[in-house]
């Protein structure tokens, strides 16, 4: 799951046809987590909602860093800005993450995966709620 999809179900504000996340098996990528840690210490929340993403993210699969990952991150940038459509590292890295595990992401986010959904045979898990 992207960072946006989390945040949705973090907040309690995911729309209804979308709760059906809440009861799969789950993962999301470690830049993800990185990407909630960073959320939170701007937000300057405290112990309770820190330990409430802390107790979330353990009901999750995390996507790890390791080698593949890394060279998968590396040709889907350079390919991307080979095709003049460089993509947001952090997105690219989630992409990379779940190419290498053969996933699918679920996000609201297309702008930033379609391209590598089109190139890369990324699959995107998008409903009709979801906009672009």
């Amino acid at each position: 799951m992207d960072t946006d999809v989390i945040s949705l179900i973090m907040k309690s504000r995911l729309p209804p046809d979308e709760t059906v996340l809440t009861s799969r098996i789950c993962y999301v990528s470690f830049v993800t987590v990185g990407e909630l840690a960073k959320g939170a210490a701007e937000a300057n929340w405290g112990v309770r909602r820190r330990t409430e993403l802390a107790d979330w993210l353990h009901k999750v699969g995390v996507l790890p860093y390791d080698i593949d990952v890394s060279y998968n991150w590396g040709q889907l940038s350079a390919e991307a800005r080979r095709r003049g459509r460089s993509r947001p590292v952090n997105d690219t890295w989630i992409a990379a993450c779940c190419l290498t595990q053969g996933l699918p992401l679920m996000t609201r986010n297309l702008k930033d995966y379609v391209d590598f959904a089109e190139h890369h045979g990324l699959i995107l898990e998008v409903n009709q709620t979801t906009t672009p």
